[in-house]
């Protein structure tokens, strides 16, 4: 990993480690086709108690794992900071698959491009 994917990275996670400092939160959470690359990763800002993310945006990377993209990583701060973020959620590893059930395959079903994480 380069070192301002390093340093992006760090930040990130230092932010997630200081634990819930009051709304708004922000969620961010990867993806992958297995456990190992994660290939997406998406930011939702929570704005209040009890809501939904009124805000969303994902980073789709099929070659370079998103956790180890400094300009992904760096958007992913710049987003937090714009929505004055004052608590990180981060999922530890990556959280599933990639593509969206009723989008990318038919809802009730598994992915079929990411064996991985059927059943």
């Amino acid at each position: 990993m380069d070192e301002p994917a390093s340093s992006a990275r760090r930040q990130l996670e230092a932010r997630a480690q200081r634990g819930f400092k009051g709304y708004p939160v922000g969620t961010v959470a990867y993806y992958g086709p297995d456990n190992q690359f994660a290939s997406k990763v998406a930011v939702g800002i929570i704005l209040k108690e009890g809501g939904e993310a009124e805000h969303m945006e994902k980073w789709l990377s099929p070659d370079i794992d998103v956790r180890k993209d400094a300009s992904a990583l760096q958007a992913i701060l710049e987003l937090l900071d714009v929505h004055r973020v004052r608590s990180v959620v981060l999922t530890p590893g990556i959280y599933g698959c990639p593509h969206e059930e009723g989008i990318d395959y038919p809802k009730g079903k598994a992915c079929p491009h990411c064996p991985f994480w059927a059943g």
